[in-house]
């Protein structure tokens, strides 16, 4: 794999990968008013969009923004329609191929054949090597102070320059980074190259942490780190040497929820608190599914729920819950709704 990512912009600016990413940026919004109006006239569309790329006078649209208030309230920022297209090619023909496998193996955030649930699988598996070399030992769990907003601009265009050459990649690059947002910091949450980038950002890190530290046992998703060590004197060093690389050289600070402790106490990571031979799934989600079965109650004495939207939240609840001992609790939420008759309860908990 080459070292830096040159000559690849024209290769990869074709009509058909413009129109896959098309396909890929449209796929959960089909009937969206957006993506019809764009639809109507799709080659002209596209083609306009390659002559604008090809020519380095594509410019970005203006952000909508809106507030989310699940899981915590966050200000998202939506690009218009044309512009997720680009972010799709972008990522899709420059970043996955050429710089994503330069990622450690453990790091689970937006990389195909990873995620939330292999990243939990992967943590309980080192925490029962460590418990079976050790006995006890230490966890030390990190997280970044408000990480996508506290992103330097600067320090991640200086790290994508190391790694693109090409400059009309990397022209692209640095309206993606500059035009997002008038600061000196931040990304928009809701980005498709935010995540990417902000992966990039902790990359280093990682290969500090695996490479310089030698730890052996250490995950990442996003900016939630977990590294597992022998002693607590090896935990406290390591969370000062932590502090001190994402202050020096990321311009970020760590949250002040990031400790160290003994195993004994088991650890939250990805939705759930993880132990050697069990899980459990977190506070959080049993509170907001608990707070939707009592509203789709509601709905559905007042004649007026939608089973069909209720089905796939449920199932994706199912799904996600039976990655932990929860098959109790499943059981407990399906017989509080009024209309279990017309939702099969289809357990998929191994009790792990």
């Amino acid at each position: 794999m080459p070292r830096s990512l040159k000559e690849k912009f024209d290769d990869h600016l074709t009509f058909d990968a413009l129109l896959a990413a098309h396909r890929r940026a449209s796929k959960t919004k089909r009937n969206s008013k957006e993506v019809l109006n764009f639809e109507i006239d799709l080659e002209s569309n596209l083609a306009n969009l390659y002559r604008n790329l090809k020519h380095g006078t594509y410019k970005m649209g203006k952000y909508r923004e809106f507030v989310i208030k699940e899981p915590k309230t966050r200000i998202i920022r939506s690009l218009p329609y044309i512009d997720r297209i680009v972010h799709q090619w972008y990522i899709y023909e420059f970043i996955k191929p050429y710089i994503v496998p330069k990622f450690i193996k453990d790091t689970y955030a937006c990389i195909e054949g990873r995620g939330t649930h292999l990243a939990i699988d992967t943590l309980q598996k080192y925490m029962r090597k460590m418990r079976k070399k050790y006995g006890n030992y230490y966890i030390v769990k990190c997280d970044i102070k408000g990480f996508f907003y506290n992103i330097d601009k600067d320090t991640l265009y200086c790290m994508l320059k190391r790694m693109i050459r090409d400059p009309k990649i990397l022209a692209l690059t640095k309206v993606f980074i500059y035009e997002a947002t008038s600061d000196q910091k931040g990304l928009p949450i809701g980005n498709y190259t935010s995540q990417y980038f902000a992966n990039i950002y902790l990359n280093g890190l990682d290969h500090y942490l695996k490479e310089k530290l030698q730890i052996k046992y250490y995950v990442r998703y996003m900016d939630d780190f977990i590294s597992l060590v022998e002693t607590e004197e090896e935990a406290s060093m390591l969370l000062e040497k932590i502090r001190n690389y994402v202050e020096e050289k990321l311009l970020i600070e760590l949250n002040e929820k990031s400790v160290y402790f003994s195993n004994q106490l088991g650890v939250e990571f990805c939705g759930f608190h993880i132990y050697e031979d069990y899980r459990k799934l977190r506070q959080r989600s049993r509170k907001k599914m608990s707070k939707k079965i009592r509203k789709w109650n509601q709905l559905y004495q007042a004649g007026v729920l939608n089973i069909k939207e209720v089905i796939p939240s449920w199932n994706a609840w199912i799904a996600h819950s039976s990655h932990a001992s929860s098959y109790h609790l499943q059981e407990t939420f399906y017989e509080r709704m009024l209309f279990k008759e017309d939702i099969p309860f289809r357990n998929k908990c191994d009790d792990i």
